[in-house]
């Protein structure tokens, strides 16, 4: 699988501001790491958080590259997010995982002593893709 061209911008980043949306429409942007695998990424959150509760309601997302703060480093896309089953999950995990390797380790001992569950987010390119 390839990299769409919709997300090569993403290379060689390690943040990326994932806008989600409200029900009245207004934008919500949070810095969060991302996983590249062929033609989609990989997001990790908690299935309590504000953003996983608006994917919910709304699977359309804006993706940009961004510095640990969120302070845009590229273009803003448009893409589609969804969150994955338990079964689906373990492919978010190891991609993950790859990429962030003892870092990603120590946010999951950190997860697991605050009995935190993680849930994965799948995000794929939206039709046309650009904004």
């Amino acid at each position: 699988m390839t990299t769409p061209a919709v997300f090569t911008m993403f290379n060689g980043h390690q943040y990326m501001n994932l806008t989600t949306f409200r029900k009245n429409g207004q934008p919500v942007p949070t810095p969060v790491w991302f996983a590249l695998e062929g033609e989609r990424m990989f997001v990790v959150t908690f299935a309590s958080s504000g953003k996983a509760r608006r994917i919910r309601a709304n699977p359309r997302v804006q993706l940009a590259p961004s510095d640990a703060r969120g302070k845009p480093l590229g273009a803003t896309v448009e893409a589609q997010a969804r969150i994955l089953d338990p079964r689906e999950a373990e492919q978010g995990r190891q991609a993950l995982a790859r990429k962030y390797g003892v870092l990603f380790w120590l946010f999951g001992v950190f997860w697991w002593v605050r009995r935190m569950t993680p849930i994965f987010l799948e995000i794929t390119p939206a039709a046309g893709g650009g904004v």
